[in-house]
Order: structure tokens, then sequence, then C-alpha cells
């Protein structure tokens, strides 16, 4: 039901009912929402190929893993408390100078301390 011009075939929008205009509209909404669903789509399949991918490495590593750590027996690392990020290497520093260090620097920093990751401290002589 578009109207078109009889001089260039093409559809006069200047000049455009009511009925019209809502069916361009319906249409033109229709085209964004289906190239969105397919986006989703495409996203979704993306990411199940790539858990996929993922589980099956992960499955094929502690098969390969198992003689190798049985061989090299290494002794076991101490737990983290919860919220750290990781052990702490103190080099001819003592644990209360370097909890002073480590609050100096987060409160110059202006974050938290429980964001910034010290690796290890060492006193420079």
């Amino acid at each position: 039901m578009l109207f078109l011009t009889a001089t260039t075939g093409a559809v006069d929008l200047v000049n455009i009912s009511i009925l019209n205009a809502a069916i361009v509209a319906v249409l033109g909404y229709a085209v964004v929402f289906f190239g969105l669903i397919l986006l989703m789509c495409v996203i979704t399949a993306l990411g199940k190929f790539f858990i996929a991918k993922d589980a099956k490495a992960k499955a094929a590593a502690p098969a390969a893993a198992a003689p190798a750590a049985a061989a090299a027996a290494a002794p076991a690392e101490k737990p983290t408390a919860p919220g750290s990020a990781g052990q702490l290497k103190l080099h001819d520093v003592e644990p209360k100078t370097a909890a002073m260090l480590m609050a100096i620097v987060a409160d110059k920093m202006g974050k938290p301390i429980n964001e910034l990751r010290f690796i290890s401290i060492k006193e420079v002589k």
C-alpha cells in the first residue's frame, strides 16, 4: 500500500498516510529486532562452543598432568586467607614494618589495601 511516484519509481515518504507510516515503522522495528535476535543467537552459540572447548581442555589436562604430578611431588603451598591476593615474600623486613609500608602505599594511592597486590618487600641497603 505504499505510494510510488510515476517518474522515478521511488517511494514517496514526504506525503505518506498514517497507515503507510505505521507499516513502515513496524517493518523497521521488525528488521531491527530480527537483527538483535540473530546477534543474540550467534553470541549464545559461540559461548556454548567455547565452554565446550574449555571443558574438553580441562578434561584432557588432568589426565596428562597426573603422571607429571606423581613424578614431581612438590611441597603443598600454604592456603591463603579469604580476600587475600596470595603470598607475600619478605626479604630482610619485619612483618610489622611490611604492614606499615603496605598501609602507607594504600593511603597514598587512595585505594583500599585489599585491591592492591604486594608480591614481595625487600629492604634496600
